[in-house]
């Protein structure tokens, strides 16, 4: 580059955009590629811009438009577009309603080869199409080549960044309970389901009420597997009462258990089991009373086809505190996501 006062760039073309905050207005007011005129003049001053750059080519450096599109060249992935570069900065778009997974420790080395910056929404979060997920850009105007190249290197064997696509999911729900049963309360969990998975491209099969029988709540399960469902979500029966028996049935059924119990509030009982190939989660009572819970949270990565891992349930714990304010204030809530 070259620093040149105003006066002496008449004629001269931009190397850089030039951002203009006014009347409502941010962007870039002057593209990289401008030639600077006369009139220009009166206008750069205003905007507070003695000098400006040109640019003069080096070899080992690269201007921060073309270090955009190579850092998108390296990080792109399925299922994703990216913007033009504006400012230069270039954003990664989704193509499709799914789940972001990130590659936490893969963005924080490349974050620190130096200039580079990638910014990306939370691993494991859900987005709908045309969500922006990610930003990246250098913080200088220009970079050394080698820092471009050690980013390519970083990545040539992990992806940073997967979206995953929702899958069509057929599902049965099962609500336990004796006072449900006998007709002396009447249900609420079965609609409140429905509507949670009916935002996903869900078609559910049916809802049964059980007593509080490991037996009846089994041949209820059967019955809906051998209906193909993909999904069984059991509603009641997760504490630890003497006349909660739905793990029991969830154990003879014959599913592998992955985890009874979370470290995240509300939904600190949950259950995540698979038989084979069909997903099992066990919904505490709380919701029922209350907006979202761990249920709310499983659902991207049930519907997104990944299985969940005891180390997806363990690190819920972070940010799995909810505070149930109307507004999430935190950003690392696991909780405001939903």
């Amino acid at each position: 580059m070259k620093k040149l006062e105003i006066q002496n760039a008449v004629g001269r073309p931009l190397c850089h955009d030039i951002t203009a905050m006014r009347d409502g207005f941010k962007g870039a007011w002057f593209k990289r590629g401008h030639i600077i005129t006369e009139e220009d003049i009166p206008v750069l001053l205003d905007m507070g811009k003695k000098t400006v750059y040109v640019w003069e080519e080096n070899d080992n450096l690269v201007h921060e438009e073309d270090a955009a599109k190579r850092i998108a060249a390296s990080v792109k992935t399925e299922n994703t577009v990216f913007t033009e570069v504006s400012e230069g900065k270039i954003l990664m778009v989704a193509d499709t309603d799914g789940m972001l997974k990130v590659d936490t420790e893969l963005l924080r080395k490349i974050n620190s080869i130096g200039d580079i910056t990638i910014s990306t929404l939370p691993d494991h979060y859900p987005v709908k199409k045309g969500a922006r997920i990610a930003s990246m850009r250098i913080v200088p105007l220009v970079t050394e080549k080698s820092q471009i190249e050690k980013l390519g290197e970083l990545c040539r064997e992990d992806k940073l960044i997967q979206l995953m696509p929702y899958r069509p999911f057929k599902a049965g729900i099962i609500v336990t309970g004796s006072e449900f049963y006998s007709g002396r309360i009447k249900d609420r969990f079965c609609d409140i389901a429905k509507a949670k998975l009916e935002k996903y491209n869900c078609d559910i099969i049916g809802c049964d009420i059980c007593d509080d029988d490991a037996g009846m709540i089994c041949s209820s399960a059967e019955k809906f597997i051998s209906q193909g469902a993909d999904l069984l979500v059991f509603s009641g029966g997760m504490s630890v009462d003497s006349d909660d028996v739905t793990t029991d049935a969830v154990k003879q059924l014959g599913a592998d258990i992955v985890s009874y119990g979370v470290p995240a509030q509300p939904g600190n009982m949950t259950l995540v089991a698979y038989k084979d190939n069909v997903t099992l989660i066990g919904v505490p009572g709380a919701a029922v009373s209350l907006p979202v819970t761990v249920f709310d949270v499983a659902l991207p990565q049930v519907f997104a086809g990944v299985k969940f891992t005891k180390k997806d349930l363990i690190n819920l714990a972070d940010g799995g505190l909810c505070q149930l304010c109307k507004e999430c204030h935190y950003p690392n809530c696991t909780f405001g996501r939903y």
